[in-house]
């Protein structure tokens, strides 16, 4: 099979955003140590903000097809609830294609930076993970003007 990255150069430049959010579920303990900046590795919270900044830079070199984009614009918010942390990222820019790929790995790499940060108090004795899982992320809103 042959792949192609699909041909722009006859679309029409226009103002694009995406917004994109997801979760991990996290041990209340956990919430709790981050809360209260007592993780050992640092502020999972301050650098799923960064990482998740930089994932946009860097989505055309994690998805083959994925075309480069100038993006104008990233914001990365982050909620946390009792059991959970929302990261949404909403990503803009002046563009002949989409920017919801940016969105969607900014997510994703912001999620699995918080897991890597706190994995040592989420495992149980034997090593796995009962209450860890990153849900939902998906596109939750897209435009094009």
């Amino acid at each position: 099979m042959a792949f192609q990255q699909i041909d722009v150069s006859q679309k029409p430049v226009s103002f694009r955003t995406a917004t994109a959010s997801g979760r991990i579920r996290l041990r209340r303990e956990t919430i709790g140590l981050i809360k209260k900046g007592k993780a050992v590795k640092g502020d999972p919270i301050s650098l799923a903000q960064m990482t998740g900044i930089q994932a946009v830079k860097k989505t055309p070199d994690l998805l083959a097809l994925c075309h480069p984009l100038k993006v104008e614009g990233t914001k990365v918010r982050i909620t946390v609830k009792p059991d959970t942390i929302e990261v949404t990222v909403t990503v803009t820019a002046h563009e002949k294609t989409g920017v919801e790929m940016e969105a969607l790995t900014a997510v994703s790499v912001a999620l699995l930076n918080i897991w890597d940060m706190v994995k040592q108090y989420e495992k149980d004795r034997t090593g796995r993970y009962q209450t860890t899982r990153i849900e939902s992320v998906r596109v939750i809103e897209k435009t094009k003007s």
